[in-house]
């Protein structure tokens, strides 16, 4: 395996694809590599190629979590979904890039089943254990996305800024079909730059884990409010970080028979969650971030 450090970010989309892979802080690609779940010939080393740091609504892709976290300027429920996900060390080296980018911990995928997700014909977990599985967007596939984060920036309707184009956090996400069972949009030769993430009224990130610390959530619930208008979000829940329309829309889940205690879960925090953003006052003109 070769490790190429590329001096700029052109230089480093152009050694992406055939085989190669991007590096950054590593806590997510390493563990794939070793265990065999992704093959790469070449790692493109980026991290001093990317964008890392916080001005205004400004979030640099190679920003660790660990970063965000203490940053007053980031918002409450962004804060809050970093400082729950893994351990400090992970948190120390991992970036918001990578972390969007997270593959699912469905112990069928991790094991190397050839589950519908890898492009087998079945989902495992539909007949199997699948206690941690999804509850929405689960027809092909019951894998449950991990990422806190991703869900805190999809409540906050962030956006990105990749080396191609502009898109919503959201739109980097897609449920799996059977003619392309990746779950985002992000082309082999693509890096994700930059993030804009928009100041709410008042937010914040709950989540229920099997673990007090340091674990993946069983369900993760932001919320962010905006000119009097909720935003929710869910990690844990589903193959994408789900955007919830409304608390009524938990009705629409389509739980297997072992995951339909995450409903009630889900309907718990989000009441929770909408009975803390509606009680955070709404922050003053400049703080433009919240307290």
């Amino acid at each position: 395996m070769e490790l190429l450090q590329p001096s700029s970010t052109e230089e480093a989309i152009g050694a992406l694809g055939n085989g190669s892979r991007a590096l950054a802080g590593g806590t997510e690609l390493v563990p794939l590599l070793r265990d065999g779940l992704v093959k790469a010939e070449t790692l493109v080393h980026i991290s001093h190629v990317v964008p890392r740091g916080i001005e205004g609504n400004r979030v640099g892709a190679g920003t660790t979590l660990a970063e965000l976290e203490v940053d007053p300027q980031i918002p409450q429920v962004l804060r809050e979904a970093c400082s729950q996900a893994a351990s400090p060390q992970l948190r120390s080296m991992g970036t918001i890039g990578g972390n969007l980018l997270q593959a699912t911990r469905c112990w069928y995928w991790r094991l190397g089943f050839d589950c519908w997700l890898h492009g087998g014909e079945t989902c495992f977990a539909k007949d199997g254990a699948h206690r941690e599985h999804a509850v929405f967007g689960n027809g092909q596939c019951a894998s449950a996305h991990p990422s806190d984060i991703a869900a805190a920036l999809v409540a906050l309707g962030a956006t990105l800024r990749t080396t191609q184009r502009r898109l919503a956090v959201a739109d980097l996400y897609r449920l799996p079909t059977t003619e392309n069972r990746d779950v985002t949009t992000l082309a082999p030769d693509e890096l994700i730059l930059e993030l804009d993430v928009p100041t709410p009224e008042a937010s914040t990130y709950l989540k229920a884990m099997d673990r007090r610390k340091w674990s993946f959530p069983i369900v993760g619930v932001a919320a962010a409010r905006f000119d009097g208008e909720v935003r929710l979000a869910l990690a844990g829940v589903a193959p994408i970080p789900w955007k919830l329309d409304s608390p009524a829309a938990l009705e629409d889940a389509t739980p297997l028979a072992g995951t339909a205690y995450k409903v009630e879960i889900a309907g718990a925090l989000v009441r929770r969650a909408l009975a803390e953003i509606a009680l955070t006052p709404k922050s003053p003109a400049r703080a433009k971030r919240e307290p």
